[in-house]
């Protein structure tokens, strides 16, 4: 059912039951490049070259597949390199002036060096040459204490937006037919995990902000990461009775997450690398989501947090204005 002429609509039905079929993840990345969809292509084609490592013995009928796929992968990536150069200089940012590190990180995204991570394992965007930290203490930022000062006013907002209905919740993780489907925690489209953001995609919720007016005001006041639609997130995150959310990883280790509990019924925990504490209401944690990391409701009652995002300390500031420009020009890219 993947020749040439198949149509999109079927690869996708078809995709949806047989996820790792490498003929149909190829015809699927085929379709998104005639689209001049290239960075979903490119996702297609990686998947597939995964799904071909899947199994001790290819299957003859997708050898042409996987070499298709590769050189595909090539031929994109090869455009985007000289594509993101221009862009850089274009935004300010040559060679001769990139900051070592962040220079090191655009030849670790563009395949021309290798990634040394060791607790770090992001998924897209590896800055290199920093510490190797699982947590960090409240102790090291100075907004800390003024910040849980408003828990009780955040309380306050939540229990008020609860009471009258809490709607406005949806699974933090959803399906997209752009991407390749990777439901290997069984937590796409599940209401286990939930959030209700204020700042998502670049931009407020306007109808969610006005019900959260402290809460938004005092988290949007910090210095957080605005990089397009990326950074930063402001969520209530919600975890239901019995839930667990698997290991796993964050996308880049260029910031932090921070968690601030306000409701922690006992039973609750959470894990990054080896080490394990427990959430306390009205506590700052914060911790490097690209260390693979996991969390946990024993209760009967809902775990709810306020997560954002924060620079990690140790970038300077061109280094965070190098980065900001290097995901503005990714994203203006096809």
């Amino acid at each position: 059912m993947t020749g040439p002429t198949t149509d999109e609509a079927s690869i996708d039905a078809h995709l949806a039951s047989s996820p790792f079929d490498v003929a149909a993840l190829t015809a699927k990345g085929d379709w998104r490049m005639r689209n001049s969809d290239p960075r979903s292509a490119v996702a297609f084609y990686q998947a597939a070259v995964r799904a071909s490592n899947r199994t001790d013995r290819l299957d003859p009928a997708w050898v042409g597949c996987v070499e298709h796929a590769q050189r595909s992968i090539q031929q994109v990536t090869g455009g985007f390199e000289s594509y993101l150069d221009a862009a850089l200089d274009a935004r300010g940012w040559p060679i001769a002036r990139r900051p070592e590190r962040f220079q090191h990180s655009v030849e670790i995204l563009t395949g021309r060096r290798h990634a040394d991570m060791q607790l770090q394992r992001p998924g897209a965007y590896f800055y290199p040459g920093l510490p190797q930290r699982r947590y960090y203490e409240r102790s090291e930022f100075e907004w800390a204490s003024a910040l849980e000062a408003r828990v009780p006013e955040m309380r306050r907002e939540l229990d008020a937006w609860m009471e009258r209905g809490g709607s406005g919740f949806r699974p933090y993780m959803l399906s997209d037919a752009a991407r390749p489907r990777h439901d290997v925690h069984g937590l796409v489209d599940n209401p286990d995990w939930s959030t209700l953001y204020l700042w998502e995609n670049g931009a407020p919720l306007t109808e969610h902000v006005e019900h959260f007016p402290v809460t938004y005001a005092t988290i949007m006041a910090l210095d957080l990461p605005r990089i397009t639609t990326r950074a930063p997130s402001v969520l209530f995150s919600r975890l239901s009775p019995g839930a667990h959310i698997p290991p796993h990883a964050g996308v880049m280790n260029a910031r932090l997450i921070c968690h601030l509990p306000l409701i922690v019924p006992p039973g609750c925990g959470f894990r990054v690398g080896g080490e394990w504490r427990e959430w306390r209401e009205g506590e700052l944690l914060v911790f490097d989501d690209s260390v693979e990391h996991e969390a946990w409701n024993h209760s009967d009652q809902d775990r709810v947090i306020v997560i954002f995002d924060v620079w990690r300390p140790e970038l300077s500031l061109d280094e965070r204005a190098a980065v900001t420009a290097m995901f503005e020009a990714v994203d203006a890219y096809m």
